[in-house]
């Protein structure tokens, strides 16, 4: 179980004593106002990032190489759907941990991340290798 599904809700509980404590019921108002604002930014940028997934195809991303670059340890899956503008192609199981997710470009090169719990935790990168038999353009 993680510990921050106990302290959340604690800390909420705990500054709302303290509202009462300082101001009585008017900072009972002012944090549960508070309270209400900070949960509706979140969900306001969830829905913002959900909108522009769902504008384009499942697992593909502008660039896997620049994706690569921008993707570090512990980010957790909404802030990758928000970088990639795209929901990640599953390759794990419904409802197992650790999920798998992949992006593909146009030029075939995919991430596949791996998350644990819902943060990142490893990530690689595959290219395709360039065909000798194709010739290449010289400018």
């Amino acid at each position: 179980m993680n510990l921050r599904n106990i302290l959340v809700p604690l800390g909420g509980l705990a500054l709302v004593g303290f509202g009462f404590y300082a101001y009585g019921w008017a900072g009972v108002a002012a944090v549960v106002g508070g309270l209400v604002m900070w949960a509706l930014l979140h969900f306001t940028r969830l829905v913002n990032v959900m909108k522009k997934a769902a504008k384009r195809p499942i697992g593909y991303v502008g660039s896997a190489v620049m994706l690569n670059a921008r993707l570090a340890e512990g980010v957790n899956l909404m802030h990758v759907v928000a970088m990639t503008q795209a929901l990640g192609e599953r390759l794990s199981p419904e409802g197992e941990d650790p999920e798998i997710y992949r992006w593909t470009d146009g030029t075939q090169s995919h991430v596949t991340c791996e998350f644990r719990h819902g943060k990142l935790v490893k990530w690689t990168l595959v290219r395709p290798q360039a065909d000798a038999d194709t010739p290449t353009q010289e400018a």
